[in-house]
């Protein structure tokens, strides 16, 4: 059953990559959850570069939370992630949720980044 889950969600992706319109004004940020973390990078699609990359097994986040699996963690995994990018210079960005529902910790993590003042 995991495996099928995978497949549909790779599938998901793909067809979430044909609409998205990365550019070097506006990188593309994917997010990537697993059950007890979530990641977040953010590429360059023209230079296939990675410009900033995020999770929350960093330092700041431990201390504020033993778990970050969940919705409340995500929140705050998001509002670090959008002040760190803004101090390397991203401030718009092309949000690709990587073949996720927008619902839980996705959708937390990106109401986060649009609290810490990134506009997508």
């Amino acid at each position: 059953m995991k495996k099928q889950e995978y497949t549909l969600r790779v599938k998901r992706h793909k067809r979430i990559r044909l609409m998205l319109k990365p550019s070097s004004e506006r990188p593309r940020m994917v997010v990537r959850r697993s059950l007890n973390n979530i990641f977040a990078q953010v590429i360059d699609d023209v230079s296939h570069k990675t410009l900033f990359s995020f999770s929350s097994t960093d330092k700041e986040i431990r201390e504020k939370f033993a778990n970050s699996g969940n919705v409340k963690s995500a929140a705050f995994c998001g509002e670090v992630c959008a002040r760190r990018a803004k101090e390397k210079g991203i401030e718009q960005i092309v949000f690709d949720r990587a073949g996720y529902l927008y619902h839980g910790r996705i959708k937390a993590f990106a109401e986060g980044l649009r609290k810490g003042g990134l506009k997508f």
